[in-house]
């Protein structure tokens, strides 16, 4: 079990047949697939130059390995790894975009009043062990875990230093990809880049300008019960899919998924998918994962106050709930009113 949502798989990204309309001659479009992150991170790029586009396929390839070598939990060699080794001790240097989106996860902590937060690693680690024995954690054993969950759990130094406190440890899995499209934007320079869809796992996007013919990035939104729900348009806006049971493990019979509430130290068992538009695709990721945690009427209210976002909440039941701005924002249709 994991805290990240890249399997969520809640996302079929692509153009909708029909959508784009004759390829311009003058731009070249290139693609290219490759594992990072735990999932696949597919790029759509389109641009006057070919060969420029290839070699910008490259430095954001690049770019990414780089950011997954500081940030991934699995690497023993990773700044998180060696925080997490030695959280309880002395300040550690780590790489400078380590420090950033740790400062950023603090932001997020305290934006979605605890329901996205990074240091639910001690949590994620105690359902692994619960789904290994099959048998539910000890109510000792999960206070405990849970206690050790917060963000004042970190310590930013001005120095670029990092501290953890004792029995504290990080699960950047649910935003490094975000933060990694994020960085991946300055790469993308016009005029070698014209428009852009960048895209990990299916959950995590960042949708640059249009491909030719088109308003915008024409995409088909997976149903949580199975299917499709709509089609979205999205032009220069950044796209979080999270999934409750996008990855779920069985513990006496029953379904945990893999997004974790803080607050309660309880994996979440409903079938629901949460989809939220953003002006960057970390907060985007933040805000998907909290509107999952808190739901229809708390969720949706903190996506709608902030600038920029919109979001929806789907059930597998077909009830959906969404922000005053959703429709507007992302040209949302739902296939079952004819889209």
């Amino acid at each position: 079990m994991s805290a990240s949502r890249c399997g969520a798989a809640c996302l079929l990204l692509g153009l909708v047949a029909g959508c784009a309309g004759p390829t311009r001659p003058a731009l070249h479009g290139v693609t290219h697939g490759s594992y990072a992150m735990g999932t696949l991170l597919e790029l759509t790029l389109y641009g006057p130059d070919a060969a420029a586009l290839h070699e910008t396929l490259q430095d954001v390839t690049q770019l990414v390995e780089r950011l997954e070598a500081g940030m991934s939990r699995h690497d023993a060699a990773s700044d998180v790894s060696r925080l997490n080794r030695a959280a309880g001790g002395a300040p550690l240097p780590v790489d400078p975009a380590v420090a950033d989106i740790l400062r950023q996860a603090l932001h997020y902590a305290q934006l979605t009043r605890g329901a996205f937060d990074v240091t639910v690693g001690p949590l994620v680690a105690l359902w692994t062990r619960a789904a290994e024995r099959d048998a539910l954690p000890e109510p000792e054993a999960l206070e405990r875990a849970r206690a050790r969950v917060a963000a004042d759990g970190i310590e930013l130094h001005a120095d670029g230093r990092v501290a953890l406190r004792s029995g504290t440890s990080l699960d950047l899995g649910g935003l490094a990809k975000g933060y990694a499209l994020d960085r991946a934007l300055s790469l993308l320079e016009a005029p070698r880049v014209a428009s852009a869809l960048l895209n990990f796992g299916q959950s995590s996007s960042w949708a640059v300008g249009a491909p030719p013919g088109a308003a915008g990035w024409r995409l088909l939104v997976r149903a949580p019960g199975g299917g499709f729900a709509g089609v979205i348009t999205l032009r220069d806006q950044a796209l979080s899919v999270s999934g409750s049971l996008g990855q779920w493990s069985e513990i006496g019979g029953r379904r945990f998924g893999h997004v974790l509430d803080p607050r309660s130290g309880w994996p979440l068992t409903r079938r629901r998918q949460a989809l939220v538009v953003a002006p960057s695709a970390s907060l985007a990721e933040a805000l998907s994962t909290a509107l999952l945690v808190l739901g229809e009427q708390e969720g949706i209210a903190l996506v709608a106050a902030q600038p920029g976002c919109a979001g929806l909440l789907l059930d597998a039941d077909g009830q959906r709930w969404a922000t005053p701005s959703w429709v507007r924002a992302t040209r949302y249709a739902p296939l079952d009113e004819g889209a």
